[in-house]
């Protein structure tokens, strides 16, 4: 049987059917596949050296192999959205998709078959023969929601980088991509009508050199934004690779690069803000935005350029954060005192609450929906609205239970920057020991939920937060293999999590390993941290035990 990652739903490949020989094959693409085709030929192309010419009018392919691309809508009502078929006899492949996305997973099943080799950017064998074995697949994804949110605010990731993480997203069946665009330390979206966001809120000084107990520092100046053509393009890409965009802006708290760059957002009665800079350190900050319309309507001029970056046939959703707002500077404001009186809101906490409610009630009548971490259920929310589940499971249960659509990633089980095993030479080691195995084990459906609850459950997704990650290199090795294990979770049908076959997912990624190195992902081997990838003296933050399934 191939290494397939994910698993498929159903894979048939007897060893006495033979295969099929692929020598500079024709490619014919029926209506509405143009989109896998251009990826086919410009993929593929590179790794084979096909041209993978259209057969002209009326021609046979005769003694010429042949790949057909063809729309089955039919196979949405049997299989699911986004399911495909591939048939493999001894001189073509038939791939057929519910829609254009599951043709174009239905290709990344092909280029798997074909080999690690495919994964390449250019040929490192002319002339040789590619092969696949006779046989074929059908498949289609459990979830409707297979996601990884990248942190691009505490280490900035340049636009190829993204670029870079969205094919690896397509390559193993994800089509979410949450991009955490700002943080305290940093801004990362260019906002035409307040320039300063990127001017100042994108750079800081230095940057803390592993965990916040660390006492040490790189002194080198950190920081980079998207330009809006920047966002354009890397919201294109990833729709032509079907994988969706979900931009993330904090609110009211994670706030201070914003107010670095305009200090009349934060609360200036009780802190001078004209003195912050953009934090340099990790953690849960103390200066929050100011509640006052002046500031909502600051932020509705940001999600207005927003919405046009973001369309929403592509970005449905936009992230409001909402998480981690510390309330003492309201507490100590004369200002937010009386706002809450004016508003008649539940002191503090109503003040949080009024802030994600004003932007999800401003978001629902642009058509969009808002959607933030498992904090903004505090204050109810509209309908429309969905959670991120991030505290563990109780936040979504609560949000499921309550009408409201969720996506699973508590931290104990798929927080991605959190360490991978248990040794000394886990570089900057972070949080519980999550293995490939443990995050094989995942289930985002906790068993508690009732059916017509379970059903409002998206997917899930899997955080990659940066503040231990300084570039690339780092944020490759928290992430892979761990995100094969996660994608198989999240499109395949497996058992319950203790019935996995975890020893059989072993033995596939062996074959997944050499694709991972065609790909020139820097993963962590089984063995263990390779020389480069230790961090030596650095110190993180390791919890010890089991996590809490809360």
């Amino acid at each position: 049987m191939p290494e397939l990652i994910p698993e498929p739903r159903y894979a048939r490949f007897a060893r006495d059917a033979g295969t099929c020989v692929l020598d500079d094959p024709l490619l014919d693409a029926g209506p509405g596949a143009e989109g896998t085709a251009r990826w086919l030929r410009r993929e593929l192309g590179a790794a084979t050296g096909w041209e993978l010419p259209a057969p002209t009018a009326g021609e046979t392919y005769g003694e010429r192999a042949v790949i057909r691309l063809v729309l089955r809508p039919e196979l949405a009502r049997s299989v699911g959205a986004e399911s495909y078929e591939l048939h493999v006899t001894q001189r073509s492949v038939l791939l057929e998709g519910a829609d254009p996305a599951g043709l174009f997973y239905a290709a990344q099943t092909l280029r798997q078959l074909l080999g690690p080799e495919a994964h390449r950017r250019a040929p490192t064998a002319p002339g040789r023969d590619w092969r696949l074995p006779v046989g074929g697949v059908q498949d289609g994804p459990r979830f409707g929601w297979r996601g990884m949110m990248l942190d691009v605010a505490r280490h900035f990731m340049p636009k190829d980088g993204v670029l870079r993480y969205i094919d690896l997203l397509a390559a193993h069946k994800l089509n979410v991509l949450h991009l955490h665009l700002t943080d305290d330390q940093g801004w990362r979206v260019e906002i035409k009508r307040h320039p300063r966001l990127t001017e100042v809120g994108a750079w800081r000084p230095r940057s803390r050199w592993g965990h916040r107990a660390s006492p040490l520092w790189n002194e080198t100046p950190h920081g980079g934004f998207y330009t809006q053509d920047d966002i354009r393009e890397i919201v294109a890409y990833a729709a032509e690779r079907h994988v969706r965009v979900v931009p993330e802006i904090d609110v009211p708290g994670h706030s201070q690069a914003a107010i670095a760059a305009y200090p009349e957002l934060g609360n200036t009665d009780v802190v001078d803000t004209a003195a912050l800079e953009v934090w340099d350190d990790w953690g849960i900050n103390e200066n929050v935005l100011a509640p006052t319309e002046a500031v909502l309507r600051f932020y509705e001029g940001v999600f207005e350029e927003l919405l046009e970056l973001f369309p929403a046939d592509v970005s449905p959703f936009v992230h409001v954060g909402g998480d981690e707002c510390p309330k003492g500077q309201w507490r100590a404001s004369a200002v937010a005192q009386e706002r809450i009186r004016e508003l008649g809101v539940d002191g503090e906490d109503g003040l949080q609450s009024w802030f994600i409610r004003h932007f999800d009630g401003w978001l629902a009548e642009r058509g969009r929906r808002l959607i933030g971490w498992d904090e903004i259920l505090e204050g109810g929310l509209a309908p429309g609205a969905a959670v991120s589940s991030w505290r563990g499971y109780a936040g979504g249960i609560a949000a499921a239970e309550a009408g409201h659509d969720v996506v699973m990633c508590p931290e104990q089980q798929v927080y991605l920057d959190h360490r991978q095993a248990g040794g000394p030479g886990e570089p900057v080691p972070i949080g519980y020991v999550r293995s490939l195995e443990d995050v094989y084990r995942f289930e985002p459906v906790p068993p508690k939920l009732s059916p017509q609850a379970a059903s409002r459950v998206l997917g899930a997704q899997a955080n990659v937060w940066t503040e231990v990650m300084e570039n690339q290199g780092r944020v490759d090795y928290q992430v892979f293999p761990r995100l094969a294990a996660f994608a198989e979770v999240v499109w395949s049908r497996l058992p319950e999590p203790g019935e996995r076959d975890y020893a059989g997912f072993e033995a596939r990624m062996g074959g997944h390993y050499r694709r991972l190195d065609a790909l020139g992902v820097d993963y962590r081997p089984p063995g263990g941290p390779l020389p480069w990838q230790r961090r030596p003296g650095v110190l993180g933050r390791p919890i010890e035990g089991e996590p809490p399934n809360v």
